[in-house]
């Protein structure tokens, strides 16, 4: 009898009897450990005579970094993987190997590879990913009240060194826009950069916007609240007139106000 579930079809394989079966795809994080599952099922009459996993990092590279032979044992070729790869059983059956101490470079495409007969070479492939969970901040930047009617940066926000790539999204109570960017670094992993663009009134300080990335590594979206801040010249009103001031009156007081950002530090009165 041979085995044909969808999961394990590879599209070169699927319109054929599928012996290998391995995992589609797998996930895994940098510095931990992983299994790549593979097993010969429903052999029959079919001699197993070596099995090899290959690694395929991009398209058209094929490094071979673990062999296993029924007389010779078990091998393993020069590679990235020297002393990071191993058999958990090291059977032609049952050739599943574990990677350890994982590296952001280790990402691709793992083939089990059968050498039988006399059908000849019979393959399943693992898609590994490599997850990296975005190292997130957010902080409003200062700025003073526009003259000049045009939007400036007023708070931003950063997902750095993820993968995949964060999405940055913007809520808040005042009519501003958003800018974001982003950009891959030589590990593979991605810095998403957003910034918030406002034209700052006096009115806009100390209101509210909302910074939030979401990210597949997390369990739920983080979420940055921010007060923005606008400074401007203070706006000075005197109070306490009330047009009857007379010659010999004893509780007449005048009280200067003054609101501004940053607050006034100290008042003159001037006659």
């Amino acid at each position: 009898m041979c085995f044909t579930h969808s999961l394990f079809l590879s599209p070169s394989t699927a319109a054929s009897c599928q012996r290998v079966r391995v995992v589609p795809e797998v996930e895994a994080y940098p510095t931990e450990s992983v299994d790549l599952r593979c097993q010969f099922v429903d052999g029959g009459n079919t001699k197993l005579t070596q099995v090899s996993w290959i690694w395929e990092p991009t398209e058209g590279q094929r490094d071979n970094i673990a062999v296993f032979h029924p007389i010779y044992g078990e091998s393993f070729p020069e590679s990235p993987f020297n002393g990071r790869v191993r058999f958990i059983q090291g059977t032609l059956t049952n050739p599943s190997i574990t990677i350890s101490s994982l590296k952001m470079a280790d990402a691709g495409r793992y083939t089990c590879e059968y050498a039988t007969y006399p059908s000849g070479n019979e393959q399943g492939t693992t898609n590994l990913v490599i997850l990296a969970k975005p190292k997130n901040s957010a902080s409003p930047v200062v700025v003073q009240a526009s003259t000049s009617g045009k939007p400036v940066v007023v708070a931003q926000c950063e997902a750095a060194d993820g993968k995949p790539a964060a999405s940055i999204k913007w809520m808040g109570e005042v009519g501003g826009t958003d800018n974001t960017t982003s950009k891959k670094g030589l590990d593979g992993t991605v810095t998403v950069r957003s910034v918030y663009l406002l034209v700052p009134t006096p009115e806009d300080n100390g209101k509210e916007v909302t910074c939030m990335i979401s990210q597949r590594t997390q369990d739920k979206p983080q979420t940055f609240p921010m007060k923005l801040s606008v400074e401007y010249p203070p706006t000075v009103s005197i109070v306490g007139y009330d047009n009857n001031w007379y010659i010999g009156r004893t509780d007449a007081v005048l009280t200067c106000q003054a609101t501004g950002n940053p607050a006034p530090a100290n008042v003159t009165w001037t006659a």
